[in-house]
This record gives C-alpha cells, structure tokens and sequence, in this order.
C-alpha cells in the first residue's frame, strides 16, 4: 500500500479488482486503482491510463485543483456512446502519483464493480465500519415536545465519522403523524433510503425520518425500520436527552 499526504490529499492503492462499464461496455478493467480523498469523507477512483479500454476525447475544458493542479478534461467514448466530460486527468499535477492516472467521475459510468460485487454512489472507505446491534435501550424522540417515536427494541448504527443511529420499528412509531416524501437517497454502504415528512400540529418537518426497505446485504439488520435525524430532533435514551450532534446533516 502505499500512501500520499501532499497537499492534504490521501492517496492509497486498492488492491481489488475494480471496473466501470457505460452502456454495457467495459470502461476500465484494473487491479491498480488509486483511492484518492479529494474530500475528507470518502475516497474517489484513479485508474491507470493504461487500464482504461474507452478512447478519452480532450473536451477542450480545464479545470483546477488548488492540491491537483491543472487537470485536462476528456469525453469518454465506447461504441458510438460518450460521457461528456467523463474523465479527468492530472498530466502536470504537483502529486507524481496521479500524472499516470485517469479519474473516471462515478455518476457517469453506468455500473462499478469491486471484484464482483456492484458498488453506488461513491467507493467504499477502506477505513469506514459499520456496525448494526439489536438492543433493548429506551429510545424516545420528541419534535416540538411531541413524542413521535417510543421503542424499547431499536437497532443501533454505528457508522464511522456520524453518530449512532437509532432504528425503530414502525409499530413504535406514530405513523399516522408522517407522511410520504418524494426524496431518495443513496449510500454505498445501506443502499436507497426513502423518506417522510413529519406533521406536527401547524409544522411540517421535510424528509425527517428515513426508511431502508430493501438495504444492501451488510445492512440488513435494518431492513424496515425507521430512523430520525439526531440533529433535527430531541432524542432521549434510557430517559436522558441526548446533545443534538452537528454534522453535515445538520
């Protein structure tokens, strides 16, 4: 493995089998990839130029990293089908590592493989667990001093970098009080979330209580069960309320 600091970005070698198709076409094929942590919640896949099967057309836009440097910006293009803007590569970048390297974005291939498993949203952080514990602590959640929620049977997410998530089962929740929401969301590691709308009194609170019907297999412990946000409501467990946490959801 090896590893890059240089201007606070992280770079690591992966050594699993990672590929990326786009309209049924193999994209790239490698077992050299590099996770590189643009952001410090999750890594992005590098792959070496030579690994990638598609032709990169430069697109004749530029963009800039403060840490990357300059990257020229390529159309990815398979059997008469193209990803405007697909790729990114680093030729002249201040980090050796990536001169070699093209950046495939995620959203624009199609399908990600690591080994033979699908991956979404982003690649997995080598370096985030998640832990799923049935318990009998008393939950209870509040909104406007309304109790919502009541349990004494949750299971516990313990996600690296958040705070504990507390699942419910529906029939420990005033359902009548929630109400559909149009909003879906993904994560690599639970899979598609569907959310409600909580009404209390006069106040709509959005998208505040989410769902995972059909979670990936890590995650099926909480396989439909419900689940607030710690930082939008008032959440007492084992009758002490909790500090509401400040995270990028809040």
């Amino acid at each position: 493995m090896t590893e890059s600091q240089r201007g606070r970005v992280r770079i690591e070698t992966s050594h699993k089998r990672v590929r990326a198709y786009l309209g049924g076409h193999l994209v790239a094929d490698t077992t050299r990839a590099a996770l590189v942590w643009e952001f410090p919640y999750y890594p992005t896949f590098y792959i070496p130029a030579d690994d990638v099967r598609a032709k990169l057309e430069p697109s004749g836009a530029t963009k800039r990293s403060p840490s990357r440097g300059d990257a020229t910006v390529y159309d990815v293009v398979i059997d008469g089908i193209t990803a405007e803007g697909g790729a990114l590569r680093y030729l002249d970048s201040p980090l050796p590592e990536l001169n070699e390297l093209v950046r495939l974005d995620f959203a624009a291939m199609d399908e990600w493989f690591e080994e033979d498993e699908p991956i979404y949203v982003h690649p997995r952080d080598p370096y985030t667990r998640v832990d799923i514990l049935a318990s009998s602590r008393h939950v209870r959640v509040e909104i406007d001093g309304v109790t919502v929620a009541d349990s004494r049977s949750p299971r516990i997410l313990f996600e690296t970098g958040l705070p504990a998530r507390y699942y419910l089962p529906l029939t420990d929740i005033r359902m009548d009080l929630l109400q559909p929401s149009d909003t879906h969301s993904s994560c690599p590691y639970k899979g598609t979330a569907d959310y409600w709308t909580v009404r209390v009194g006069d106040n709509e609170y959005p998208d505040f209580v989410w769902i995972y019907r059909t979670p990936l297999p890590e995650s099926q412990k909480i396989t439909g069960l419900a689940c607030f946000y710690n930082e939008k409501v008032d959440i007492y467990l084992d009758g002490v309320l909790q500090d509401r946490p400040r995270t990028h959801f809040s």
